[in-house]
């Protein structure tokens, strides 16, 4: 799904927590909710390297928030409830990944078996592709059904980086599948030793 569907859910989490426990700061403290979005968006930032497995740990973040929430509970403050959203956002990407395409340069294709690997299987866990692949239609649904609570539970800054989100992702939507062919196009036109340094998803449709 895309970074963006991933940061919302974060956001949306922070939401939840904040209704629940109202007096947790989360969901009306801006601190917990740009954690919540930052967890959301942080495994992605292993894309150009081992990509939904360096920074993807969908058993391991699980356990983290799990210990994080209790001593959020237990020590309750505003710094400890952003740690413990940060960490339950970052477990939340890890496991929706499951639930979209497979990790490859065109996943509508359907091809990749490969969806998020679990270090503690120490396996890929297969693809669901309840949404196809990052970026479909539907990835823009799911978003913007996590924007709609969101926009209506905050304001001002934070509900301002909901919208821009929101918009990030529409035209992302637009892009996607015309972006493969740039990126076909330009990787076809590198020379062989910048190409062997790219990740092998980028590559291994054109070569």
């Amino acid at each position: 799904m895309m970074a963006t569907t991933h940061a919302l859910a974060g956001v949306v989490l922070a939401v939840l927590v904040g209704t629940l426990f109202p007096g947790s700061a989360a969901g009306t403290s801006l601190l917990p909710v740009a954690a919540a979005a930052l967890g959301g968006l942080f495994p992605d930032f292993d894309l150009y390297a081992g990509h939904r497995k360096t920074l993807h740990f969908p058993v391991y973040f699980s356990t983290a928030a799990v210990v994080a929430a209790i001593i959020a509970v237990a020590t309750p403050s505003t710094i400890t409830v952003a740690a413990a959203l940060f960490l339950a956002a970052a477990a939340l990407h890890s496991v929706m990944d499951a639930l979209g395409g497979g990790l490859e340069l065109k996943p509508w294709l359907g091809t990749s078996e490969r969806a998020v690997y679990s270090h503690y299987h120490r396996r890929w866990i297969a693809p669901r592709r309840w949404v196809r692949y990052d970026g479909a239609p539907e990835d823009l649904a799911v978003a913007v059904a996590f924007a709609l609570p969101a926009t209506y539970a905050l304001d001002g800054l934070a509900e301002t980086g909901v919208l821009v989100a929101v918009a990030v992702s529409a035209v992302y939507v637009l892009l996607r599948k015309p972006m493969v062919v740039i990126a076909e196009t330009l990787v076809a036109a590198l020379p062989a030793t910048f190409v062997d340094r790219l990740p092998a998803r980028f590559v291994e449709d054109v070569r």
